[in-house]
Order: C-alpha cells, then sequence, then structure tokens
C-alpha cells in the first residue's frame, strides 16, 4: 500500500530511524513524503544526509502531515501531548511507539474524535527484522490500520492485537531481544570456556542462532520436533539438555517473560 500525502516522525532516534529506513525501501513513500522533527541538529543532519527526507527543530511543523508518529520516551509524552493539542486534529493519523502508554492517556490529551494507534515494536526493527504489535484506538477505521500494518511490515512483522495484550507482548517481543543476546553471550562464553577463541566462537554461536531460526521459520514442525532432531540418545546434545533442565532454564525464560509483562503493566499505571 502506498501512503497517501505527507507521514512525520515526532522524534528522530533509531526506531524513527528504522521506520524510515523500511518505508523507504518498500516504496511506502518517497523522501520527499517524510517529515522528521527533532530538537537534536545533529540527529536532524543524520537523517537528512542518510534519507534525504525533510526535517524540522520544531513540533508544529508536522500540522501538514497526515500520519504522524510519535517516537519519544514515554516520560515525556504527557507534556509533548499537550504542545499538539493546539494543531492535532481528526484529519490526522497518529500512531504511537512509546512503551506503555495507554491509548486512553494519548486519546485523553488531544481532540475529540482523534484516531491513534498505538503499537509495541521491537530492536530488530533496526535491522528490518522487527516483531510489532498493533493496537487500534476508539475512533480508528480499519483502512487506519491498514496503513499501520503496511508501515510495520516494513520493518518486519506485525499482529493486530487487543491493546489488553500488549504488557504480554513488551514482556515477550518488546523484552525478548535482550534474552536472545544474553543467550547468545552465554554460548560465546561457553565455546571460550571449552578452548575455543572468542571470534571463531562468535562466529559460530552467531550462524548456529541464525540458522535455528530460519530452520524454525520455514519448518511446520514444532519447536520439541526440531529439538529431537539434533538429540540423539545419550549423545552430546542430550547431556547439554540435563544441564539447562538443572538449572531451570525454560523456567528461568518464562519467568522473565512474566516479571517484563508485570512490569510493563505496572509503568503504564504511573502515566
Amino acid at each position: 500500500m502506498e501512503l497517501q500525502g505527507k507521514i512525520g516522525f515526532l522524534g528522530g532516534g533509531r526506531m524513527a530511524e528504522a521506520l524510515i529506513k523500511g518505508i523507504l525501501n518498500a516504496g511506502l513513500a518517497d523522501a520527499a513524503q517524510v517529515l522528521a522533527v527533532d530538537p537534536d541538529a545533529g540527529r536532524r543532519k543524520l537523517l537528512e544526509e542518510m534519507y534525504a527526507v525533510g526535517t524540522a527543530g520544531e513540533q508544529a511543523a508536522l500540522v501538514d502531515c497526515s500520519i504522524i508518529v510519535l517516537a519519544v520516551k514515554p516520560q515525556i509524552m504527557g507534556p509533548l501531548l499537550e504542545e499538539c493539542a493546539s494543531w492535532l486534529s481528526a484529519s490526522h493519523l497518529v500512531i504511537s511507539i512509546a512503551a506503555g502508554i495507554p491509548l486512553s492517556f494519548i486519546e485523553g490529551r488531544l481532540c475529540s474524535g482523534c484516531r491513534v494507534i498505538r503499537v509495541m515494536p521491537n530492536t530488530p526493527a533496526l535491522v528490518l527484522e522487527g516483531a510489532s504489535a498493533l493496537s487500534a484506538g476508539a475512533h480508528t477505521v480499519p483502512q487506519d490500520m491498514e496503513i499501520a500494518e503496511s508501515i510495520f511490515s516494513a520493518i518486519g512483522q506485525s499482529v493486530v492485537l487487543p491493546e489488553r495484550y500488549l504488557d504480554a507482548v513488551t514482556g515477550l517481543s518488546g523484552s525478548g531481544p535482550a534474552y536472545v543476546f544474553q543467550f547468545i553471550e552465554s554460548l560465546i562464553d561457553g565455546g571460550i570456556k571449552v578452548g575455543l577463541s572468542h571470534p571463531d566462537a562468535k562466529k559460530l554461536v552467531l550462524q548456529t542462532v541464525l540458522g535455528s531460526v530460519k530452520l524454525a521459520m520455514e519448518s511446520d514442525e514444532h519447536p520439541a520436533v526440531l529439538k529431537a532432531m539434533v538429540t540423539s540418545p545419550g549423545g552430546t546434545t542430550i547431556a547439554g539438555l540435563h544441564e539447562l533442565e538443572k538449572a531451570g532454564f525454560r523456567a528461568a525464560v518464562m519467568n522473565a517473560v512474566e516479571a517484563a509483562a508485570n512490569r510493563s503493566e505496572e509503568l503504564g499505571k504511573l502515566v
């Protein structure tokens, strides 16, 4: 779906940059349709030079954009929305990627009838392999969701869910990259422990993780079946899996997801 009109980014940080890159790469818009607003002159210069998009230092420059992405830190969302309320209208489609900020918080500070979509992306969006969950606000229409899905599908894969599940999404795919990176780090350390050099261990681990993910994505088999394919009776893999089971590996991962989801819910109540 080609985007109509201009798309503006309030905030020009790394996630906004990922979205700009994805939108341009996918041909959803050309650079002349994109405007990024950021107070940091250095970020503005980088976006101009890298992507040839328009930039500005003042948020009111976004008034002519039909789609506005709120890509700012959650801590400043309240004051920022109060400033935007003077020029934002129901003619704008507002998409928020601020973690933990409920739709009701945003809608309550903008005009009556404002169309708002809340999205929880994750950091692999920086390499266009993100996982995003989208939730519709009270006044959005199906076409709004189609637009948002096309944008976030340009940086990976997306799903549409009721907002009540976004804390769970935050604990799973939002925080998930950190769990994966810690697992990768641990595998590399394990390789070093048994005598491999750091460069060799890193190369082997990263390709192993990449290949395993690709196999899981392209296979119809349950992960347990794929695991069994590697696990011979009395062999090396079952010895290693036994140690993970003794350490409570699976329970620890599930507990991490639950703890992050609970914390996301707590933070949402603080705004």
